[in-house]
Formats: structure tokens, C-alpha cells, sequence
């Protein structure tokens, strides 16, 4: 019996109206994306928007549609495939059954998932993230790209990409204005002043720095910054090195992370786990083994003891 070739797998999911219909309705109507052989279409979802029968047909097309979170199991998948034997698979996922279940989920052996995608209404973004945050966090986990649309430029777009990003730091983020264009860029306001030889980020503004100084290192290079951190020691006798930093809460109380950048000091021999201080220092980036690639290392200033903050935890927004 020959085999067949792999099955590209796309996953679109967002919330209910999040643009998740239009999205791969444009994205197979564009000619770098059409294919001759047949296309599945699994909805696990209806909303106000739908599918044209009539672009079905020019496309190559099937749909099927599930219309219950039981009717998601392997045997349907299989049934499925040998039914249409498609050459790729599409599927608009109702994220309220748990994208983790369709990553756990045994499908047809051909198929191999290529992409998840995640769109987002930013008109909606905030209520959603407000009162359904660990669905949130579970469709974001593990995204290529997250997709914006309806912005427009009063909303507070660099507070969305950190939330995203808090989340899944490699995924790709967009921003679609009501037209459906792209916006060229989205400038991170930032709450502390970078434009200075020394930054001073408080407390609250721990989560923000943090996540900036990842994505736009070239802001900080040869400049110093100063805030107050808890002290996480090497587990090597001697290391000139600690790090300096923050528990952070992501999303919720079970996915408090310490977060913090590598601190070369020739102090850190003699500092105390747990402990609080106050640092200045000076940033660079190089590769570091810890790291095993490029990144911010702090090489400390100054160092002082420290009060601990009434709240230990900072976020990310």
C-alpha cells in the first residue's frame, strides 16, 4: 500500500466573533495559498459569519462540521480522512473545548499540524482576557501567530502584545486596523524613561522592563538600570554570577514564574538566597552558557540591602 504524503494541519481558534471565519476565508483565497488537490475544512464552531458554498467548489473544498466537543474524537478524525483523503486539513477550533485536547488528541498519521493561529478582536480583547484568562493562556501557549483585528491606533496596543507575549514570548504578533491592513508599527510606551544613562523601573513596572529588554535589547545595550530584586544564587561554589529578580504572575496563581536576567558580581559569593537588594547595573548583550545564546547580562554597579515589597509578585500589564 503506498503511502501517503504528510498532511499539512492549520489551527485557527479565538474567541467566539474573534475574525476567525474571515481570517481563513481570506487565507485560502490568496493564490500563494491555493492548492489543486482537496482541502477539509473541520468547523468546530458557527458564528454570524460564514462559508459560501460557491467558493467551496472554485477551491476544492469540503466542510465538515462538529457541532459538539464528543463528536472531537480520534475515530471521527480518522473517518474524516478516509472519507475525503484531503491534502490538507483546516481547522477553525472552538477554543472552549481546550486547544491542549487537540494537541493531545491522536489524529490520522498523516496529518502533522504546521501552523496555530489565534485571532483576536482587540475591540473585545480586554473584557475576554479579564474574565476567561486561563482559556486565553491555553490558546496562546503554544501559537506561531496571533492575530489583532479591529484595532485602531487610541487602543492600548503595546499593552496587548505584552500580554501575549507574557504568555508565549516565540509567537509572531499582528495588528489589522478595521479595513483589514496591517499596521506598520506599534510603538511600546514605555511607563519609566529609557532615554537616560540610568532607567529606573519600579516595582510595578518590573514585568514590563523585563519583557522589553527580550525584544528590544539595542534600547538598553551600555545603558544601566536600577530596581529592586530577590536574590536566586548559583548552585556553583564561588559563582561570580547570580540573578537578580521577580516572581511573576503570567495568568494565574499556578503559573507564578521567577523571572530575571544572569548578574555577573564579584559580591555574589557573599550574598544570601532569598534575600532583597536594590541593584544598579550595567547592560549588555552577549552569549552566556546559561543562556546558550545571545542575551541581556547585567554587570553590577551598585548593590545595597533591601526592604521586601508588601507584594512580592509583579505582572506583566
Amino acid at each position: 500500500m503506498m503511502m501517503r504524503e504528510n498532511v499539512p494541519v492549520y489551527v485557527v481558534t479565538g474567541f467566539l466573533e474573534s475574525g476567525k471565519t474571515s481570517f481563513l476565508r481570506y487565507s485560502m483565497d490568496q493564490e500563494g495559498f491555493m492548492i489543486e488537490r482537496k482541502t477539509l475544512l473541520l468547523l468546530c464552531e458557527q458564528g454570524e459569519e460564514e462559508y459560501d458554498p460557491r467558493d467551496f467548489e472554485r477551491l476544492n473544498t469540503v466542510m465538515e462540521v462538529l457541532e459538539d466537543e464528543s463528536q472531537f474524537t480520534p475515530q471521527t478524525l480518522q473517518a474524516l480522512d478516509r472519507k475525503h483523503r484531503p491534502a490538507r486539513v483546516m481547522i477553525e477550533y472552538n477554543p472552549l473545548w481546550g486547544v491542549g485536547k487537540l494537541y493531545d488528541i491522536k489524529m490520522p498519521r498523516s496529518w502533522q499540524f504546521v501552523q496555530h493561529i489565534v485571532t483576536i478582536d482587540a475591540t473585545t480583547f480586554k473584557t475576554y482576557l479579564n474574565n476567561m484568562r486561563s482559556i486565553f493562556q491555553d490558546m496562546i501557549n503554544g501559537a506561531d501567530l496571533v492575530a489583532f483585528n479591529r484595532c485602531n491606533t487610541d487602543m492600548p496596543l503595546a499593552e496587548f502584545r505584552r500580554s501575549v507575549k507574557a504568555v508565549n514570548q516565540q509567537c509572531t504578533i499582528i495588528f489589522e486596523d478595521m479595513k483589514g491592513e496591517i499596521l506598520d508599527t506599534v510603538e511600546d510606551i514605555m511607563p519609566f524613561d529609557v532615554s537616560g544613562p540610568v532607567i529606573h523601573v519600579d516595582d510595578m513596572d518590573y514585568g514590563i522592563w523585563y519583557l522589553d529588554m527580550r525584544d528590544h535589547p539595542d534600547r538598553y545595550e551600555g545603558k544601566s538600570v536600577a530596581f529592586r530584586a530577590q536574590v536566586v544564587k548559583s548552585r556553583e561554589k564561588g559563582a561570580q554570577f547570580f540573578v537578580p529578580g521577580r516572581r511573576i504572575m503570567t495568568c494565574c496563581a499556578e503559573d507564578i514564574r521567577f523571572m530575571g536576567y544572569l548578574c555577573k558580581s564579584d559580591k555574589a559569593p557573599q550574598m544570601r538566597e532569598g534575600t532583597w537588594i536594590n541593584l544598579q547595573a550595567k547592560v549588555k548583550t552577549e552569549y552566556n552558557d546559561i543562556y546558550r545564546e545571545e542575551g541581556p547580562v547585567l554587570y553590577a554597579e551598585k548593590i545595597t540591602p533591601a526592604e521586601k515589597p508588601e507584594d512580592e509578585l509583579v505582572y506583566f500589564n
